[in-house]
């Protein structure tokens, strides 16, 4: 298989764009650096589809080393013809290889095998060449060999059909087949074990049968689950009379003496053989694709999450609830640095409200405090009370916003929050962390394992490796997006910027406490293990806000300076008319002369001179400005307050395959099914919908005891 041509079929590239991008990778470029600065060389691919062609590459080239080693074996065997070469070279998955190989790969003992051990695979060819004249029985007593465990007609007519059955089993082209009746009309069922699940947690699952073909993936998750903790029995059904029409059909011939012989050998096969192995090939399957949507829906409420709009220039309070233990304070600056923290009890079991009260209300004033970022956890609602009513009384203007604390505790007991705050205990670590993540949620965010940020559904029972590089490289597209300052980033945040590795960012950080402040992206250079390579790969994402160089604080790759003084110097323009923002007209005057005729003068693409334009009319800013700020409040609902046709305003937390969830304000996130987002017809609740959207909602239904909120999007004037 020549794999450039079948990507660009796939992803229906020009095939050059498609040679291009295989080189790019090989040549060690990150997809980020690829999808920004090389945009001429593959039609201007954005991040995603680059990592999608590069799973796929990868995936080919497995699959023509596994080819290669098929046909060795084969070959080795003397038995290569041009029919497996052809099947071999039109086989586009793993599995169709694998049937390939199945009749030549070595076996371990099995009944067939040790039928052809005692020598009755002539008898075998016989039968099933279904052409004899005569009874079965007086061929097979020419086998009849007691020396090697033959030692009657029966055994030898058994024999022989164990050799058949296990040929019909290893006949590539009818798997391929019977693959597609079970995965078009084939049923998937379970079975609930009530005693088993004490919780009743797959109650719903109850003599379940839903279609193979059209099952949702959460569905799949929920069943494998409930199997793994054997409350469930589930299995495929299919009618056999599909299967085994279509393997007659393929096998079996006019012949009175053989038919019944030919019948049962088709049964047995398919019974023993064929099904459970192609049922376990179908659950696969169906597991692969719940993994992959499940993976990729929690990639897509990753994104907007860590591209939510930052809040600049403000005092925040993280405010992290508990009981036992109080309620943890924490203040930083308008640049993330810790100015006060303290410990109150205004929870149960001491109920020290007031006390609280006074002593938080002399912290906002004293460090003047704009927001009160509360983490969500235990004893949220009751610290959500406490700060609606302090902020009634208080002399400062102070608004309070309900941050998702998930993965607080996993950072605040990390060796990474241990180095940061080496004087602070867990919980105040854990304050400091919820502050941070409404002032910068990217920056913060990032510290954490992706796995524990709290979006998306089952992702403890995803293959982790799998999820792991998803996530790690959305991480990367949304830092290298946003771009990183390069004299206040964190190891943390550099080591997701292109081209950076976590040892390569602690140089940097070293050698930025040396010199105080980093005036130019060229001084990187001198960085320790900063090579030329690196350097091209990560320069472009590193900002410098007050350096020399107006460019070194926009996207403009360093490779690129020299086009843009040939810009400047084509329309008689300067540096300094890019800082005080002064280039408006320059998308006109490129019109005016033509962009193709101006990105050849200065030798860029028309892609890239779209780029610097768009970085030089913008100097410094910063892709999530655009993105909804976070939901600030003042007062407080409860679920009590809430009753049906109620109108809400809410926010996107978490989008998932059968809806999404919405926080209204109370404790208690509202389900919005599917069916309740929208008039229209929509596939996926993602098609509309994504986390951090502020949305209107009606709500449907509450119940207290279940702590459930039924929402609505549909029918709000």
């Amino acid at each position: 298989m020549e794999i450039s041509k079948q990507l660009a079929y796939e992803f229906n590239l020009k095939e050059i764009y498609a040679e291009n991008i295989i080189t790019l990778i090989d040549e060690g470029n990150t997809i980020p650096f690829i999808a920004r600065y090389r945009k001429e060389m593959h039609g201007a691919c954005d991040d995603q589809v680059l990592r999608d062609f590069a799973d796929r590459l990868n995936y080919l080239r497995n699959l023509n080393k596994e080819k290669e080693k098929v046909e060795k074996v084969i070959k080795e065997q003397e038995k290569w013809t041009d029919e497996i070469a052809k099947a071999l070279e039109d086989a586009l998955t793993l599995t169709e290889v694998e049937d390939i190989y199945r009749p030549y790969k070595p076996k371990r003992k099995t009944r067939a095998t040790v039928a052809i051990a005692k020598g009755l695979e002539p008898l075998a060819d016989i039968i099933q060449a279904q052409e004899i004249n005569e009874p079965v029985e007086n061929v097979a007593k020419n086998y009849i060999n007691e020396e090697k465990g033959v030692s009657s007609v029966e055994e030898a007519i058994a024999g022989a059909k164990d050799i058949i059955a296990e040929r019909f089993s290893d006949d590539a082209n009818l798997r391929k087949t019977l693959r597609e009746i079970i995965a078009k009309k084939a049923n998937i069922t379970a079975v609930w074990d009530e005693e088993a699940d004490e919780k009743k947690t797959y109650e719903n699952y109850k003599d379940f049968k839903g279609e193979v073909a059209k099952i949702p993936s959460h569905r799949i998750l929920a069943l494998n689950r409930g199997e793994k903790e054997k409350c469930l029995k589930v299995s495929i059904e299919i009618n056999p009379k599909l299967t085994l029409t279509e393997i007659e059909k393929v096998y079996k011939k006019e012949n009175e003496y053989t038919d019944q012989i030919i019948l049962d050998t088709i049964q047995d096969s398919y019974d023993r053989l064929l099904f459970p192995s192609l049922e376990r090939e179908c659950r696969s399957a169906l597991t692969d694709r719940a993994n992959e949507q499940a993976i990729k829906m929690f990639e897509l409420n990753l994104k907007p999450l860590l591209l939510q709009a930052p809040l600049k220039n403000n005092v925040i309070m993280g405010y992290d609830p508990g009981y036992y233990n109080g309620c943890k304070i924490a203040v930083i600056d308008t640049k993330g640095d810790v100015l006060d923290t303290a410990v109150v009890h205004p929870t149960p079991p001491q109920n020290r409200v007031e006390e609280a009260k006074a002593k938080l209300t002399d912290m906002i004033v004293k460090n003047k405090v704009d927001i009160i970022a509360i983490g969500n956890g235990t004893a949220s609602k009751e610290s959500e009370i406490l700060v609606a009513d302090l902020i009634k009384t208080c002399s400062r203007k102070v608004s309070y916003a309900m941050v998702n604390e998930a993965g607080a505790s996993v950072y605040s007991a990390s060796k990474l929050a241990a180095k940061e705050f080496p004087d602070y205990d867990v919980n105040l670590r854990s304050a400091v962390s919820i502050a941070r993540r409404l002032q910068d949620p990217l920056a913060e965010l990032i510290k954490i394992d992706v796995k524990s940020i709290g979006v998306g559904q089952y992702q403890h029972d995803m293959p982790q490796n799998r999820l792991t590089e998803v996530l790690n490289g959305t991480v990367e597209d949304c830092v290298n997006s946003v771009g990183v300052d390069l004299n206040t980033a964190s190891v943390s945040l550099l080591s997701y910027v292109s081209g950076i590795s976590g040892s390569l960012a602690e140089n940097i950080v070293d050698y930025r406490s040396q010199v105080k402040h980093i005036d130019s992206r060229d001084e990187l250079l001198k960085v320790k293990k900063m090579g030329p390579k690196a350097y091209e790969q990560c320069a472009g994402f590193l900002r410098i806000t007050d350096g020399k160089n107006i460019l070194d604080n926009t996207a403009v790759h360093p490779e690129s300076y020299g086009a843009v003084e040939k810009l400047l110097k084509l329309f008689n323009l300067t540096d300094e008319q890019i800082k005080s923002h002064e280039l408006t007209n320059l998308p006109a005057l490129i019109h005016e002369k033509g962009e193709n005729k101006v990105a050849e003068e200065i030798g860029v693409g028309v892609p890239t001179l779209n780029d610097i334009v768009a970085e030089l009319l913008k100097p410094g800013r910063d892709v999530r400005e655009n993105m909804p700020l976070p939901e600030l409040r003042s007062d407080i609902l409860s679920m009590e307050d809430l009753k049906p046709d109620m109108v809400l305003d809410g926010v996107v937390r978490n989008v998932i395959d059968f809806g999404a969830f919405v926080d209204i304000g109370v404790h208690q996130d509202g389900l919005v099914h599917i069916s309740q987002i929208s008039d229209s017809f929509i596939s996926h609740p993602s098609d509309v919908l994504k986390v951090g959207d502020k949305v209107k909602v009606k709500v449907l239904s509450v119940d207290l005891n279940k702590k459930r909120i039924s929402l609505t999007m549909k029918g709000i004037e």
